[in-house]
């Protein structure tokens, strides 16, 4: 081997070991820090390809995409955390303080915050913007196809009396019109119990008076959650128990996300039940 070789070999093995700067999946490699266990969600979903940073509870029970968070770095999104990192994209739900966001913000650090969402055009809205962030576009628009089709799967067939059900947490709540649960109801052609707009507490007393003829139980999967709560009063489990009933897991119900999709070929069950 020559002297004049020597500095040629030095480079290449240098550019192999910091890597060319793109993903497999095309387009620049990005650094992704999610901060929360929703926006871990849209990231393991629409970040392949990148050097992901997901938040400590990405494999937790209530994680929907839990398996494929192993072998991801985990950061607590602390202000001295994230700036060290040094990321070049931040997904976010609620997670991050007013001073981790503003440090981001001076930094030009670029934050894609997934709305809250009353419906699935909405949850689509959020698909588009992480996938665009991430340079994903034809993976979101995937996702949103997969979305569509699991609602045109549960759809209901259009008819003048929709079947009533409640939905009810262990913790004893349920979700009223303008919220994600109501939107999956109708979509499975069923009439929201719940007469009030947003979350509210149900008491057990009027469940009692006045019971719904179906129930949709959520994050009863938690055995370990709202042990004493409302929703878990023998009486209300006698009231599930002696109708039609079906239970949602906490993991699909945690995230305004597509899998929320998932609920309404499920929830079908009810309106076709006799």
């Amino acid at each position: 081997m020559t002297r004049s070789a020597l500095p040629v070999i030095v480079t290449l093995l240098l550019l192999a070991g910091c890597g060319s700067g793109y993903s497999e999946s095309g387009g620049e490699s990005l650094r992704v820090l999610s901060l929360d266990q929703c926006a871990d969600q849209y990231v393991l979903a629409l970040g392949e390809g990148h050097e992901l940073a997901l938040s400590p509870r990405a494999d937790d029970p209530d994680s929907w995409l839990r398996a494929e968070a192993a072998g991801h770095r985990r950061l607590r999104p602390t202000l001295e955390t994230v700036v060290a990192w040094a990321p070049d994209v931040v997904v976010r739900y609620w997670g991050g303080d007013a001073r981790l966001l503003a440090q981001l913000e001076r930094q030009g650090v670029r934050v894609v915050t997934i709305a809250d969402a009353a419906d699935f055009a909405s949850v689509e809205q959020s698909i588009a913007e992480v996938a665009q962030a991430l340079d994903r576009e034809d993976e979101g628009q995937s996702l949103t196809d997969r979305m569509r089709a699991t609602l045109d799967d549960g759809a209901s067939p259009e008819g003048p009396h929709p079947v009533s059900a409640l939905y009810l947490t262990a913790g004893g709540f349920t979700s009223g019109s303008g919220t994600l649960i109501d939107a999956s109801l109708k979509a499975a052609g069923l009439e929201n119990a719940a007469r009030s707009h947003g979350f509210g507490a149900v008491r057990v007393e009027r469940l009692a008076m006045d019971p719904p003829g179906r129930f949709v139980l959520g994050f009863y999967d938690q055995s370990r959650a709202d042990r004493r709560g409302p929703g878990r009063h023998p009486l209300v489990k006698r009231l599930a128990e002696d109708r039609p009933n079906v239970r949602l897991p906490a993991a699909m119900l945690t995230c305004p996300a597509w899998f929320m999709a998932d609920a309404v070929p499920v929830l079908a069950q009810l309106r076709d039940a006799r």
